[in-house]
């Protein structure tokens, strides 16, 4: 009988504890988010407190008026990416799921940027075509093996110094490993795309399941 395939792990547990303990600590409404999440039974798929804390320092660093987010699920890293919304800021997020939608929604009702989230559901293409704004941020958190098209379908409306965040690039180990599943095999389609793309600069960071962080020339 043949042994499963063990995947490399992107982080060390113990040094990924260690960077837990010696980081800023989610917020209330960001545990709130993370206890709610738990009912959908697939508590992994929200960005999560280390992550989330990545999220929301970059966007008090860049300051963003619009911001797209592929992929809401409960909110979590909706709540994180909006801190730093300027006052007219716009953060624009999409979900297929009506029910992760309407938990997205209440989930969020008490967050300070409420006025400021507008929530979409439906196709993320055909959302993202429908859009006309000027993107500063862009983050990508849904079907995996869709990037390559989101990437096309936002770049021109990235300005340039925009930056694209695209999640699970590593995707639990498998990425580049001779055993890659279908969906890794697209996110490593998508690395190598995004790598030969004279038009940006990116760098591939192994933090949580893996981070393509992108900007714009």
């Amino acid at each position: 009988m043949n042994e499963p395939t063990v995947f490399p792990l992107i982080t060390d547990p113990d040094l990924q504890a260690y960077c837990d303990a010696h980081s800023t600590q989610q917020l209330p409404l960001q545990a709130h988010i993370e206890s709610k999440s738990l009912a959908t039974g697939k508590i992994q798929m929200i960005s999560g407190k280390f992550l989330g804390q990545y999220l929301r320092m970059m966007s008090l660093l860049l300051r963003p008026r619009r911001i797209l987010e592929v992929g809401t699920f409960t909110g979590y890293g909706t709540s994180c990416l909006s801190a730093g919304l300027q006052p007219d800021g716009l953060i624009y997020t999409l979900e297929k799921s009506s029910e992760y939608k309407s938990l997205a929604t209440n989930n969020l009702e008490t967050s300070p940027q409420l006025h400021q989230i507008r929530f979409l559901e439906g196709d993320a293409a055909e959302l993202i075509s429908g859009l006309d704004e000027v993107w500063d941020l862009v983050f990508l958190d849904a079907a995996k093996r869709q990037y390559i098209n989101y990437y096309d379908l936002v770049f021109d409306k990235l300005k340039v110094g925009g930056v694209i965040l695209a999640d699970n690039v590593l995707w639990k180990g498998k990425v580049g490993h001779p055993e890659n599943d279908k969906l890794g095999e697209g996110l490593d389609a998508f690395n190598k795309m995004v790598m030969a793309d004279e038009r940006v600069d990116n760098i591939v960071l192994p933090i949580d399941d893996g981070l393509n962080f992108i900007i714009k020339r």
